[in-house]
């Protein structure tokens, strides 16, 4: 019984942020605050004591236990664990690295470019300790069996899934974009069931569109993907499997670094994946582009 409440659609086991995102609307206001406060500190949950954190969170201890199980966990300690594997080795590396920049930054030793460089590696390493490899696995699994991909992303987010999608056509022919400049969302989201998948990447502020094709997508039966920077992002609950990448920098944006190394890790598992079929598909692009006049030969 327990093992099904872990899974998702299509027997993906869910995170936390995801399962809180799709359940929040369940929830009663304390324990979604009881849930969002364990998404924002999750070393506090995974080091500190159920009276500590119901002490600095204002919330009473039954308010946590309460949210596990509505969210899923058999017990609060048992969502405590799932933090604690999840912070794994980075703790004390991190809460150092932390400590050393914001001195450094004190006694104006670290100029910006230090400054961003470091958090972009910190969200590097981070997202390596914490994304969850099964679920990165089944879902590039579900990706290459697809019969076609739409690929969505918008204001901030729309660079990135340009990128996705080009080194997506390299070697398969069918990840598209959708709701290109010109083109109705309707119409490259129109006909897709759960044959078909979705990727759609959203950070704040939320573009409506990609929650809106989150939202159809997942209407019509297909297997949608969300890579966001937040557990709160609206179009988690629409979502087949959700990953939320690290994002931290002294920039005033959110930081892109740690969403391209996912995209680019994703595309380098479905070239794996593909074989053959990948690699004579690849050998013909460049063919063509060789042929259009579209790479220099200098």
């Amino acid at each position: 019984m327990q093992k099904n409440r872990n899974r998702g659609d299509g027997g993906l086991r869910q995170s936390f942020e995801q399962r809180l995102a799709q359940r929040s609307d369940a929830l009663s206001e304390k324990l979604r605050l009881a849930g969002e406060y364990v998404a924002r500190n999750p070393v506090d949950i995974a080091t500190r004591s159920m009276r500590a954190v119901a002490h600095e969170s204002g919330l009473a201890p039954a308010t946590f236990s309460r949210m596990a199980r509505a969210l899923g966990y058999e017990s609060f300690e048992e969502l405590r664990e799932v933090m604690r594997s999840k912070i794994g080795q980075r703790v004390n590396s991190f809460a150092e690295r932390a400590e050393r920049l914001q001195s450094a930054h004190e006694a104006g030793e670290t100029a910006f470019f230090d400054a961003h460089v470091s958090a972009c590696l910190n969200n590097i390493e981070a997202l390596q300790h914490d994304i969850d490899r099964e679920l990165l696995d089944q879902t590039v699994d579900r990706l290459h069996s697809a019969r076609n991909v739409r690929l969505m992303g918008a204001l901030g987010s729309t660079g990135v899934v340009e990128y996705l999608a080009y080194m997506a056509n390299f070697c398969t022919g069918n990840w598209q974009m959708v709701s290109r400049t010109g083109a109705a969302l309707g119409a490259g989201l129109t006909g897709l069931d759960g044959r078909d998948a979705l990727v759609v990447v959203t950070k704040p502020p939320f573009a409506a569109r990609a929650i809106e094709a989150a939202d159809l997508a997942a209407s019509q039966g297909a297997f949608v993907v969300v890579i966001t920077d937040t557990p709160l992002c609206p179009a988690l609950r629409h979502a087949s499997a959700g990953f939320v990448v690290p994002t931290e920098s002294p920039h005033f944006y959110s930081s892109y670094v740690s969403t391209m190394v996912l995209v680019e890790t994703m595309i380098g598992m479905l070239v794996g994946r593909a074989g053959r079929a990948a690699r004579e598909r690849i050998a013909q692009v460049e063919e063509s582009n060789r042929r259009l006049g579209e790479v220099w030969n200098g």
